[in-house]
């Protein structure tokens, strides 16, 4: 009825995709996800992403409800023929449905399967190798939000099938050096639980915006 170019059949298409060939969980897939809607669909802006990544870390939920962000922002933005609001909340429930649905496929045809999945070295043994090549991609999504925090600045760089990230050591966000310090001096050395380290991040945030703008 939309077309296939429309931005709610887009969204559908996309996380249809990522939610099918995806393991490892949300950290898995933020980078790839990060790079697509910013880069290749130009749905968000990059320091948009990290705030969606901000925002879904903060509040109460999964990790993977960062992709109700993106929907939410992709269809406001492009919302003919909805008024702005309500094709955002439709781009937020396709996101919602297309991210959630395969998983609960893939578990209910494969729950009866489990037992023999683990007694089964062929099968115990791929499962062992992707958690090992989640624990990469989880390692390259940390280098990627922490590149993109940490400096204003940052140039992709290739050379054939390689690719990396050449920073601007100049524009580094001093601001943001300082509370990534305090966040990790909370956590690894004074020890400090989950929420009591988001919440005092949160104030020293805001208090950093006032007196930092």
């Amino acid at each position: 009825m939309l077309g296939p170019k429309h931005v709610l059949v887009s969204l559908g298409v996309f996380f249809s995709k990522l939610a099918v060939v995806s393991f490892g969980g949300a950290y898995a897939l933020m980078a790839y996800m990060a790079q697509e809607v910013v880069e290749a669909q130009g749905w968000l802006k990059l320091p948009e992403m990290v705030d969606g990544l901000g925002l879904a870390e903060t509040t109460p939920g999964p990790l993977i409800l960062v992709t109700q962000f993106v929907g939410f922002l992709a269809a406001y933005r492009e919302a003919a023929p909805f008024a702005p609001l309500v094709a955002a909340v439709l781009g937020a429930a396709m996101t919602t449905w297309t991210v959630f649905a395969p998983s609960f496929l893939w578990i209910f045809a494969g729950a009866p399967f489990v037992e023999d999945v683990r007694h089964n070295r062929n099968l115990a043994g791929a499962l062992a190798a992707i958690t090992a090549a989640v624990v990469g991609v989880i390692l390259n999504l940390a280098a990627w939000f922490t590149l993109h925090v940490l400096f204003q600045q940052i140039d992709e760089r290739h050379f054939g099938p390689l690719r990396w990230f050449a920073v601007d050591l100049a524009s580094v966000d001093k601001t943001a050096v300082v509370l990534t310090a305090i966040a990790a001096g909370l956590v690894f050395w004074l020890h400090r639980g989950l929420i009591e380290t988001i919440a005092i991040m949160a104030a020293l945030g805001i208090a950093a915006q006032y007196l930092m703008p």
